[in-house]
C-alpha cells in the first residue's frame, strides 16, 4: 500500500492511456519460460503460525502474543483456525460477471534492469522515426501533464477494465501460454505419463520470475488490479450491514480478522480516526496474475499491514526487519545508483525490485513466506516488503497501530519531516486522544472500581515504563527541546483543544503535522509552519511571530505523570480534559482569527469540584445532571464548532436557534455494536429553501448517518437503527446487550446539545442584536411569566411540565413551556420547580 495522497493510486484514465493493439491484452505471449536458468533465490522461510479457536478470537492480543518471535522476521505467515471459513462476496455471480475494476501493465522485465528516464528519452528522441516498436510508457505519475519528457518518471501505465470473470480468464491464457502447457513439443513442460496441463510448482514460477528481473531476454508484461477501493468493488469479506442468507456469516461481520473491522480494533489507535482513509483504514483489494508484482516498499507512517488472501493461486513474500530498513536502502542505492541519482525517492513509488540474492549478498536478512487462500501475511513496522503473484488470485489488505506503533509512528513523521514527505493521518492526534483514553481507563479503575478488561488493557500500556507513557514523553520532550530554539519574546496562545480537529494543516516547508503547535506571523495567518521552521515562515520582526498551542508543556507533563499513575496528577488531568469544550483560555490575549476561531473571544470558564460524584459523571458512569444545563441532562455533549447564526424564521423556533455549521459530539450506543458506546457527531447543514438540515453520523463510520429536517426526528432515527440492531443480535444470542430504547430514552434537542445553558449563552452570544426573533421573544415571555410566579433561582433550576397523564414534558428557560391558568408552582427536590395541573377537591 502507498500514501493516501500518492498520485499513481488512482491514475485517471485519458485518451493517452487507451490501449493499442500492442498491450498485452490484445497480443499473443511470445515470452518462454527458460527453466534451465532460474534464479531462485536462497531465502530462510518467515515463521508460519497456528492460532487455537480460542487465541484467534481476540485480534490484537494474538498479534500482541507474537510479536517477539515474529518481529525480527519483518513479515510472517498466520494460518486461520480450520473454523474459520468465511464467505466471499466477490464470488458472488452479479459481481464476478459484471462488476469492472481498472489495471495497470507492469513492465516485469525492467523492474531492476532498467536506465535511467532522461537517458531513455535521450536515446529515443534520437531513433523516434526508425522505431518500429517502443515501449509506451505511462504519463509521469507525480508530475502535471504539461511536463517535458525529459522529467519523465517510470511508472506503471493504465491498463484495461475486466471483470473477475475476465480477468481470471485472461490470466490463465497467459500462464499457459507462457510455461507452454499447450505446447506438447516441450520437453520441459511435461514428463512421460504426465498430464499435459500440469502446472509448474511456486518454486519454478519463483525462479522464473527472479530470472525476468535479474536476467531478462523478453519483454514480459502484465496486469495488475492493484490499491482497488473496496467502495467501489466491493469487500471480499461480509459487512455488518450486509444481508446475507446464511446467519453464520454474522460471525465473519463481526470478527476482528474481518479487515473492515480490523484499523478500527479496540487497541488499535486508528480508532481514532476518524476519516476513513483509503488502504489504511479501508481495505484494497488486488487482483493479480502469474509475475504481477509489488515491489520493495513499506506501509504507510510504518504501520502494520494485514493481507487475506480470498482466493487462487500463492502469493509469495519476501520481508526485511524493520531493524535493517537503512540497510535495504543504502544496498539498493548501491546497486541503482543511476536511477536513485534522478529519483531520490525511487523507493516511494513502489516500481523497482531488487533481488533477495543481492540484498543477501550486501548483508541484508531476507526471508520468504508463501500464502495460500484463506490465508493471512503480517507485516511489521518499517519492515521493508516485496512479492509476486504466481497466478490469478484475490487479495486484501489494510493497516492496523497496536500502541506499540507509536514510537515507530513517531520516527516516521521525523523522517518524513526530514524529507519533507506528506503524512497520510495526524500522529499527534492519534497519541493524544490514545493518551486521554487510557487517562480515563485509570481513572475507572481508581476512582470506580471498573476492572473491566478493557481498562486493564488500556493500564497495562500506562506506568513509568508503559508504551503508551514512553510515546508520550518522547512526543512532548521534542517539542521541549524545540521550544527552546524559539525567540525569547515569542507569544504563545492557546486554542481549544476540541477546535479543527478534523482540518489537517501542516507546516508549509516539511508537511511536519501541526495538530499540537503552530508557528504563524501577523502578515500571513493563513500560513503555519512547525516549531523547527517558525523562524522560516517570513522576515519580519520576531515579535510579530506567534505559537499556537492545543495543550502547554506543563499540561503535557502533567498527562505523562497521570500516565504513569499519579492520582493527583489523574485528578488534575480529568478535570482539566474533560470540562466543557468551550473552557478554554489564551495564554496570551491577542487580536486574531485562527483556525477558525476568534481568539480574543472571552471564554466560558467552569470549575467543577473535586468530588467523588463530579469524577463518575465527568467519566460517563452515572447518569448524573449536568450543573450548568437547562434540564437533567444525561448526555454530556461536547461542542466542535458554535457555526454562524442564519436569520431566518426556519434557522431557530421558540425552544433553541439553530447555527449553520453547528457540531457537537455525545457518545450514546453504538448502532453497529450496541455492547459499547461510542460518539455521534450531530451537526447542521445548508439545506436551501429547506431551511437547516439535521445530521447525526456515527465516527468511524461515515456511511452511518442520518438527515433530517427535525433534530428530534433525526435522532429518533439513530434510535430506530439502534434497536434494530439490539434485535438482531438479541436474535443470535448474543449476551450483555442493551433494553431495547424506548422513544423517551433521548431527547434530540438534548443530544444536539440545545438543552445545555452553557451551550445555548455560547450560541446566544451569536445573535447579539436578537434577530432570531421567534426564539428571542419566547425566552422573554418565559422569564416574565416565571419571575411572576416567584420562581426559584439558581443555577441548577429546571422547569418540569407534568401532563394530564402523569408523563413530563422536559422544557426549561428558553424551550417552550407556557404557563396557563389552573397550574400552581411548587418546588420539588433537588431545586427543581414543578408546575402541576390543580385538579378539583385537591
Amino acid at each position: 500500500m502507498k500514501m493516501k495522497d500518492h498520485p499513481s493510486r488512482d491514475i485517471p484514465k485519458n485518451d493517452d492511456s487507451h490501449e493499442n493493439p500492442g498491450s498485452p491484452r490484445h497480443r499473443q505471449v511470445s515470452a518462454r519460460w527458460v527453466p534451465d536458468e532460474a534464479c531462485k533465490p536462497l531465502v530462510e522461510d518467515a515463521p508460519v503460525f497456528y492460532p487455537t479457536a480460542k487465541e484467534f478470537e481476540d485480534t490484537i492480543q494474538y498479534i500482541a502474543s507474537i510479536r517477539c518471535k515474529a518481529e525480527s522476521y519483518g513479515i510472517c505467515k498466520i494460518v486461520p483456525p480450520p473454523s474459520w471459513t468465511p464467505p466471499c462476496l466477490l464470488k458472488d455471480k452479479h459481481v464476478w460477471e459484471t462488476t469492472k475494476f481498472s489495471t495497470r501493465i507492469q513492465q516485469v522485465d525492467l523492474l531492476q534492469n532498467r536506465e535511467p528516464m532522461r537517458k531513455k528519452y535521450r536515446k529515443r528522441k534520437r531513433r523516434r522515426h526508425f522505431n518500429s516498436r517502443r515501449r509506451k510508457r505511462s504519463r509521469p505519475e507525480s508530475t502535471e501533464s504539461n511536463t517535458g519528457d525529459s522529467e519523465e518518471k517510470f511508472g506503471f501505465q493504465t491498463g484495461s477494465d475486466f471483470t473477475l470473470q475476465e480477468f481470471q480468464r485472461f490470466a490463465d491464457e497467459f500462464k499457459e501460454q507462457y510455461f507452454g502447457l499447450k505446447d506438447k513439443t516441450q520437453e520441459y513442460s511435461v514428463g512421460v505419463g504426465q498430464d499435459m496441463r500440469m502446472l509448474p510448482s511456486i518454486e519454478q514460477i519463483e525462479g522464473e520470475y527472479w530470472r525476468i528481473i535479474e536476467q531478462p531476454t523478453d519483454e514480459v508484461e502484465v496486469y495488475y488490479g492493484a490499491d482497488l477501493e473496496t467502495g467501489m468493488l466491493g469487500s471480499g469479506f461480509p459487512k455488518k450491514s450486509t444481508s446475507l442468507p446464511d446467519s453464520k456469516s454474522d460471525q465473519y461481520a463481526a470478527s476482528g480478522w474481518n479487515l473492515n473491522n480490523f484499523a478500527r480494533l479496540s487497541g488499535s489507535v486508528l480508532n481514532f480516526e476518524e476519516c476513513d482513509i483509503s488502504g489504511v483504514v479501508v481495505p484494497w483489494l488486488y487482483i493479480g496474475m502469474c509475475f504481477s508484482s509489488f515491489c520493495w516498499h513499506v506501509e504507510d507512517h510504518h504501520l502494520y499491514s494485514l493481507n487475506y488472501l480470498h482466493w487462487g493461486d500463492p502469493k509469495v513474500w519476501y520481508g526485511v526487519p524493520g531493524s535493517h530498513a537503512c540497510a535495504l536502502e543504502n544496498a539498493m542505492r548501491k546497486h541503482l545508483p543511476d536511477l536513485f541519482e534522478e529519483q531520490p525517492d525511487l523507493l516511494n513509488e513502489l516500481v523497482t525490485q531488487l533481488s533477495p540474492s543481492v540484498l543477501k549478498s550486501e548483508g541484508v536478512p531476507v526471508y520468504r513466506a508463501v500464502q495460500n487462500s484463506g490465508e493471512f501475511i503480517l507485516t511489521f513496522p518499517r519492515a521493508y516488503h516485496a512479492g509476486f503473484n504466481s497466478g490469478f488470485n484475490c487479495a486484501e489488505a489494510v493497516n492496523v497501530a497496536p500502541i506499540d506503533w507509536l514510537r515507530h509512528g513517531q520516527s516516521a513523521v521525523e523522517l518524513y519531516s526530514a524529507q519533507c514527505r506528506k503524512t497520510s493521518l495526524s500522529h499527534d492526534k492519534l497519541l493524544l486522544t490514545a493518551a486521554r483514553k487510557a487517562v480515563h481507563a485509570l481513572c475507572q479503575i481508581s476512582v470506580l472500581k471498573k476492572e473491566s478488561l478493557e481498562n486493564l488493557r488500556w493500564k497495562s500500556f500506562c506506568g513509568k515504563n508503559g508504551m503508551l507513557t514512553q510515546a508520550v514523553k518522547t512526543r512532548v520532550h521534542l517539542e521541549e527541546k524545540r521550544i527552546q530554539h524559539l525567540p525569547g519574546n515569542t507569544e504563545f496562545q492557546k486554542i481549544d483543544k476540541h477546535v479543527d480537529l478534523n482540518a489537517e494543516r501542516e507546516c508549509f516547508s516539511c508537511f511536519y503535522d501541526l495538530h499540537l503547535f503552530a508557528a504563524y506571523c501577523d502578515c500571513s495567518s493563513d500560513k503555519f509552519a512547525c516549531l523547527k521552521h517558525a523562524n522560516l515562515t517570513c522576515g519580519c520582526d520576531p515579535d510579530s511571530r506567534h505559537v499556537l498551542l492545543r495543550y502547554t508543556i506543563d499540561e503535557l507533563n502533567t498527562l505523562i505523570k497521570a500516565l504513569e499513575g499519579q492520582s493527583d496528577a489523574l485528578e488534575a488531568w480529568v478535570y482539566k480534559d474533560f470540562d466543557h469544550p468551550l473552557n478554554s483560555k489564551k495564554i496570551i490575549s491577542g487580536q486574531h482569527k485562527l483556525f477558525g476561531v476568534d481568539l480574543s473571544t472571552p471564554s466560558i470558564q467552569l470549575k467543577p469540584s473535586l468530588k467523588r460524584e463530579n469524577l463518575d459523571y465527568l467519566l460517563g458512569d452515572t447518569p448524573k445532571a449536568d450543573s450548568d444545563s437547562k434540564v437533567g441532562a444525561r448526555f454530556l455533549v461536547e461542542i466542535v464548532s458554535l457555526g454562524s447564526v442564519i436569520h431566518g424564521r426556519l434557522w431557530c423556533n421558540k425552544d433553541a436557534i439553530f447555527p449553520k455549521g453547528y457540531k457537537s459530539r455525545v457518545k450514546f450506543f453504538n448502532i453497529c455494536n450496541p455492547l459499547i458506546q461510542s460518539s455521534y457527531t450531530s451537526e447542521i447543514m445548508d439545506g436551501g429553501l429547506l431551511g437547516p438540515l439535521f445530521k447525526v453520523s456515527l465516527e468511524g463510520h461515515q456511511q452511518e448517518s442520518f438527515v433530517h429536517l427535525s433534530a428530534v426526528e433525526c435522532w429518533e432515527m439513530v434510535l430506530k437503527r439502534l434497536n434494530q440492531e439490539i434485535t438482531a443480535l438479541a436474535s443470535v444470542g448474543k449476551q450483555g446487550l442493551p433494553p431495547l430504547q424506548s422513544s423517551s430514552s433521548i431527547n434530540g434537542l438534548e443530544m444536539f446539545g440545545f438543552l445545555s445553558s452553557t451551550i445555548s449563552q455560547a450560541i446566544e452570544a451569536l445573535d447579539p442584536h436578537h434577530k432570531c426573533s421567534v426564539y428571542w421573544d419566547h425566552k422573554l415571555l418565559v422569564k416574565k411569566t416565571s419571575s411572576s410566579h416567584n420562581s426559584v433561582r439558581g443555577e441548577k433550576s429546571c422547569l418540569e411540565v407534568i401532563s394530564d397523564g402523569g408523563e413530563t414534558a422536559a422544557s426549561s428557560f428558553g424551550t417552550g413551556l407556557g404557563v396557563q391558568e389552573g397550574h400552581k408552582l411548587m418546588v420539588g427536590r433537588g431545586n427543581t420547580l414543578s408546575m402541576q395541573k390543580t385538579v378539583e377537591g385537591n
